[in-house]
């Protein structure tokens, strides 16, 4: 089923996948009111919007978004991104009431362009602060246009919502952000349902299907470039928030609404992360295997990292296919002057590899934000199991080029697997560590801390004849998700309980 999952999501960008996800929840809105226009006599409506409110005010909204991106791309001679945009508009579609009264299409039509204006003006050094239709609801709210009413929660829609929402999760990893996030709102409002008089049953029924909780965890709060970098800060603003989402308060013409408590959580992850944009000049490539390239850039101004963490770039490029113009890359180099990062060029590639590939040195690219808990230990003295699998020895090469560089003695075991000689990456660089090679032959020569140790895959059998104080290590695998996956059961069956892994989904 892990397996399905991965290869199902990793087809496309999490961008894509949310514009899908989200799409489907709107069909199946469409769908309900087409299907009460059709029965006779009525019944009781699923959803009280005729299908020309419903689809009246996605054209708006939608029109909202994606006119005012290109508009104010234009002003400020950037690119838009459109794919975000749709996922704006679509968001603020199920935020507020539908109707064809001219005053509530000009406040939903207000929202969108107040949320695109947010991801341009509410900003730090090119980098957005707020999730842009939190944004342009709480904003509409506070001039005193009109409000929110999040007609997304209701019965009907919930399983669209539910799966989508587990899919956006899963895909990008924040599962556990997602459930601390719910397990927090709807304790809260099970207590205050129960408290004003309906029995716990009921009550958290109603917390599920009446509130926007699921929709709020799927499709907001795990937007990427507002997020908190690490994981533990993730977890905390997801618990704030939670919190927040329940809180009925006014000040004045401000009051804490739903997507005001998402505002607020955007703004402590601004302050607990990256607070700026990140600039860089493209200095060249070179190819490490037959399928696998480095590309190196020079940041504008040091780029803060810890070795094992990622970086995501943004490039615009024209014919672009369904995997968008973002993509997230482990970082291949050490903290200093320049940063690699590597990567998989099957002969069958996405349009931002291809575009990749053509650039030339000199040219300066964006890159939106760094984060990731794939760490080594702070404690130096614990010993360690990394496995890769492929492309996947990229973080432990910053890793253990870092390590070296600072003159810290970690007891290392790498376990690189590769499906043939010819995928050998990085043995200068990784020469001096202990490195127990899976490869279908033997090399001809390697390093001497080196040793081939068969065929593979990793299996607990190989892991306990190769490491005998396995189940003393923490274990660290990189890879593919199919990789990643095998590698951890063996690992869990040999007795190893602290794995962490960096899954290479949809590359």
């Amino acid at each position: 089923m892990k397996q399905a999952l991965d290869n199902f999501t990793g087809r496309v960008t999490m961008y894509r996948l949310v514009t899908l996800a989200l799409s489907i929840v709107a069909a199946a809105a469409v769908g309900f009111s087409l299907f009460q226009l059709a029965t006779d006599p009525p019944a009781n409506p699923p959803l009280p919007f005729t299908p020309a409110e419903l689809l009246g005010n996605l054209a708006v909204a939608l029109g909202a978004t994606i006119l005012s991106s290109r508009m104010f791309a234009l002003l400020l001679r950037t690119r838009p991104h459109t794919e975000s945009s749709i996922i704006t508009g679509l968001i603020l579609f199920f935020l507020f009431w539908p109707s064809l009264d001219p005053r509530d299409l000009t406040t939903l039509a207000l929202a969108g362009v107040l949320a695109t204006a947010s991801k341009y003006f509410i900003a730090w050094r090119g980098r957005h602060i707020l999730n842009p239709a939190a944004a342009g609801a709480t904003l509409v709210a506070v001039l005193q246009l009109g409000g929110s009413v999040w007609w997304v929660a209701t019965g009907a829609l919930l399983p669209f919502v539910l799966i989508g929402a587990f899919l956006i999760l899963y895909r990008t990893g924040r599962l556990a952000m997602g459930a601390v996030f719910a397990l927090v709102a709807l304790a809260i409002l099970t207590v205050r349902l129960t408290s004003g008089g309906q029995d716990v049953g009921d009550a958290f029924i109603t917390s599920v299907t009446s509130y926007p909780v699921l929709f709020f965890a799927g499709f907001m709060l795990s937007e990427p470039l507002t997020m908190a970098p690490r994981r533990w800060q993730q977890l905390a603003i997801a618990a704030l928030v939670g919190a927040l989402f329940t809180v009925p308060f006014t000040f004045g013409p401000i009051y804490l609404s739903f997507e005001f408590a998402l505002v607020i959580g955007n703004g402590i992850a601004f302050v607990a992360g990256q607070r700026r944009g990140i600039r860089l000049t493209y200095l060249g490539s070179r190819q490490v295997t037959p399928t696998a390239w480095e590309f190196r850039f020079s940041p504008k101004r040091p780029l803060r990292f810890r070795p094992g963490q990622w970086l995501e770039f943004t490039l615009p490029h024209t014919a672009q296919d369904s995997r968008g113009t973002r993509r997230i890359f482990s970082i291949a180099s050490a903290p200093g002057n320049d940063v690699a990062v590597a990567l998989r060029m099957p002969e069958r590639t996405s349009s931002f590899k291809r575009s990749l590939l053509e650039l030339e040195p000199g040219v300066a690219l964006r890159a939106t934000s760094v984060g990731g808990d794939f760490l080594l230990p702070r404690d130096t003295s614990a010993p360690v199991l990394l496995i890769a699998g492929g492309i996947g020895i990229t973080p432990f090469l910053s890793q253990l080029v870092h390590d070296r560089a600072s003159g810290i003695d970690r007891d290392v075991v790498l376990v690189y697997e590769v499906t043939s000689l010819d995928e050998l990456a990085f043995v200068e660089e990784l020469a001096l560590e202990r490195v127990l090679l899976i490869a279908p032959v033997a090399p001809p020569h390697l390093p001497d801390a080196w040793r081939w140790i068969g065929a593979g895959p990793v299996t607990p059998e190989l892991l306990e004849q190769q490491v005998a104080d396995v189940r003393q290590r923490r274990a660290f695998v990189s890879g593919s998700p199919l990789r990643v996956n095998r590698a951890r059961a063996a690992l869990r069956r040999v007795g190893v309980r602290r794995i962490a892994v960096d899954a290479f989904s949809g590359y």
